[in-house]
This record gives structure tokens, C-alpha cells and sequence, in this order.
């Protein structure tokens, strides 16, 4: 893309990513804008070829240093203490705005110093930096102890400042959620616009199939997901549960689990949909910046039983919800086995209280279609007047 691009009709983009390495929640905001800007130009940590989609992949991601490692689409995590350099490392082109997406450190680039006005830097953030702030105890699944805890404990500082100033570089902060709105006021002192993000109900939908006599859990194996939440609370209950998904905490949720777990692995998304429409629920231990799976699964009228913390509260109607709400699930307030045994006892109770069309109602309040008009139409502002407004593409 030359440098007169802009002034020929077409917006100079640039889009960041942290990494690339499959198909999750914050690859899907990505696609949206992939697809609408088919011209911009992508920079990411590391990418895996052919592991997120056509649209993103057309893109021909511009990747950092670390992407030279054998190994680093697997281990990332253990290139954390690297990655600020390697986002040092970029150089974006001249652009019109840039676009980062954002829940580790991309949010850091840096756009182009040019002779007029200083370029848009809108972030989309997951959240601030995950390690650095209320995850800090899951970095490395807590697996170091003594001196290596508190070097650790240095690093973990020493990236959070690196992090909060780092903000300063962002003109425009767009949060995931409420919950992560708090958090960007509280780690960075800013402001920011709340857009949820897409969750494509037009394929996650109802089916004429009866729900059948088991719950589901569908997440990445990682620590603070708290699989083994759910793994436990059925053991106690004597309950059915599938599970899908793959991690690095594979082996010991494997040892937790009782003998009415079935472990499927990775799935397609045509399989994890056929599982959402036939479970008796979904089970959502952990707290989440917003939540994609429990939108998708009561997209397809699928009760949800989840830890009521988090993006969860700003999506799931709990079953003793004030007013005239129709209920969609069932929140539980403390991460224990004893708090999720209790939820899943009383979601049967109530069983009958829940409605497939209910649960896809809630659900279509997050459509991509949304997401599309409210994104597009924040950016839109911030476009110089020379180039044509971005909804007339849409």
C-alpha cells in the first residue's frame, strides 16, 4: 500500500494483533475487520500458518522476532519477558488508523511519527495485560516457588509499569465489556467505549433435538479457566460431563476427572454446536473478560451454570433475576466445588423455568451484525474527511 492510498479513496489501515495461532474470540473481531479491509496491513507477534481464517490469512501477517523460535507457537507464554522488544521491534507504515487488538501487548505499537496530525491509535482490549494484573498467580500455571517466585514476581512488575505507560500511545480505548472497562480505569486512568464483541448466532442456533442426560464444558485447558471446578463437582454429584478442548493443563484435569468424564479433545465448531443443542447445560467455571462460549451455547437455547463474576454477569440472565426478566442460567458466587455443586442442584430444580427461545434472545443482543455497525461506526469518526466513511462499504 503506497503512501498516496489514501488520498486515491482507500483508508491506509493497520491492524495488530498479539498473536496468531487459531481461531478464538478476539481472531473473530480481527476477521470482521479483515474483511473489510482487505488492503490493510497486519502485524502480529507470531503466526501459524493456516491456523485462523481465509480472511485474516490474506492478510500475510507481519510477524516479530519471536516467530523464529521452532517452538514458540506452542510455549508463547514462556516468551512473555521477550515480547516487548519484539513489539519495539515493528515498524508500522504510515497509516490512516490503526487498529490493535489487544490483551497483552499490543496495544504497544507505536504508529508512524508523520509531518501532520498524529495517527489514530484505537485499541479493542480483551483486557490489560492479563499476566501483569488480575491474573498474575496463573502465569506459569504457579508452578515456581522461592527465588524463582520472586524473580518472577520483578519480571511481573517490572511488565506491568512497562504496560501502563505504554497506554499513553492509545487515543482511543474500546473495551470488551463493562468488567473491562473497569479495569482499563483502574490499571491505565482512562476512559473507554463499551462494544461487545461478535458471537455468530446466525450458526450457533436451535435445533429439533431433545437435551440429552449430560452437562458440557467447552474451554482452552488453562489454570484460570478452572476446569477441574467442574470435573470436581460432578464426581460429587454422580453428573455426566463432556468436555472439549485441549491445553497445557491437559494431564492433570485428565487425573481429576471421574469416571462420568468423557475428555473429547479439539473439536469443530460444527461438533461443539451439535453438543450445545443436546447438553442438559453448559458449565462455565471461570471469570472471563466477556464470554464468547456462553453466548454461543444459549444461542442455541443451551442453559448456562456459571461463576457470576465477570463478563458473565453482562450476559447471563441468573434464574433469581430482579424484575421480569426471563432467566437463562444459573450463577454461582464463589469459585469452589462445594458453590458449583450447589448451582447444578439447583439449575435442576429449576429446570423447567428455562426457555430455548429466552436463552436465544439474550443471546441475539451480541450479534457480529452489532458489532459491525457499533465498531465501524466509532472508527468512522475518526477517519481524516479526505477518505470515504467505512460504512458506505458495509
Amino acid at each position: 500500500m503506497d503512501a498516496t492510498s489514501s488520498r486515491q479513496g482507500h483508508p491506509r489501515i493497520v491492524l495488530v494483533h498479539d498473536w496468531l495461532t487459531g481461531m478464538r474470540g478476539g481472531e473473530k473481531c480481527l476477521e470482521v475487520l479483515a474483511r473489510r479491509w482487505p488492503d490493510a496491513q497486519l502485524f502480529t507477534l507470531l503466526h501459524r500458518r493456516s491456523s485462523v481464517s481465509t480472511e485474516i490469512e490474506r492478510l500475510r501477517p507481519r510477524t516479530s522476532f519471536l516467530d523464529w523460535f521452532p517452538w514458540a507457537h506452542r510455549y508463547y507464554r514462556y516468551l512473555l519477558p521477550l515480547m516487548p522488544a519484539a513489539v519495539a521491534s515493528w515498524r508500522l507504515p504510515p497509516a490512516d488508523l490503526v487498529v490493535s487488538f489487544s490483551h497483552c501487548v499490543a496495544k504497544a505499537a507505536r504508529p508512524a511519527v508523520t509531518a501532520s496530525s498524529p495517527t489514530p491509535h484505537v485499541c479493542y482490549c480483551f483486557t490489560p495485560m492479563r499476566y501483569a494484573w488480575h491474573l498474575r498467580g496463573a502465569y506459569l500455571g504457579g508452578r515456581v516457588r522461592g527465588l524463582p517466585a520472586r524473580l518472577l514476581d520483578r519480571l511481573l512488575d517490572a511488565l506491568r509499569d512497562w504496560d501502563q505507560r505504554t497506554a499513553a500511545g492509545v487515543s482511543h480505548f474500546i473495551a470488551i465489556s463493562h468488567t473491562v472497562a473497569a479495569r482499563i480505569r483502574e490499571c491505565y486512568g482512562r476512559d473507554s467505549r463499551v462494544i461487545y464483541p461478535p458471537v455468530d448466532t446466525d450458526f450457533y442456533t436451535p435445533a429439533p433435538v431433545p437435551r440429552e442426560d449430560f452437562y458440557l464444558a467447552v474451554s482452552a485447558f488453562a489454570p484460570y479457566k478452572r476446569l477441574d471446578l467442574a470435573l470436581a463437582a460432578c464426581r460429587k454429584l454422580g453428573r455426566r460431563l463432556v468436555v472439549i478442548g485441549t491445553g497445557q493443563d491437559a494431564a492433570r484435569l485428565r487425573a481429576l476427572a471421574g469416571p462420568d468424564v468423557q475428555f473429547l479433545g479439539w473439536q469443530s465448531d460444527e461438533v461443539i454446536r451439535d453438543h450445545f443443542r443436546r447438553c442438559r447445560a453448559l458449565l462455565f467455571p471461570g471469570e472471563e473478560d466477556f464470554g464468547i462460549v456462553p453466548v454461543e451455547a444459549m444461542a442455541t437455547g443451551a442453559p448456562v451454570i456459571a461463576l457470576g463474576q465477570g463478563g458473565v454477569t453482562e450476559t447471563v440472565v441468573p434464574v433469581d433475576a430482579p424484575g421480569q426478566q426471563e432467566p437463562t442460567g444459573v450463577w454461582f458466587p464463589e469459585q469452589t466445588v462445594d458453590s458449583l455443586a450447589d448451582a447444578i442442584t439447583r439449575f435442576e430444580r429449576y429446570a423447567g423455568d428455562f426457555d430455548t427461545a429466552a436463552s436465544r434472545r439474550q443471546a441475539l443482543r451480541f450479534t457480529t451484525n452489532r458489532f459491525q455497525q457499533q465498531l465501524f461506526a466509532f472508527v468512522d469518526n475518526l477517519l481524516p474527511a479526505a477518505v470515504p466513511r467505512i460504512h458506505r462499504a458495509a
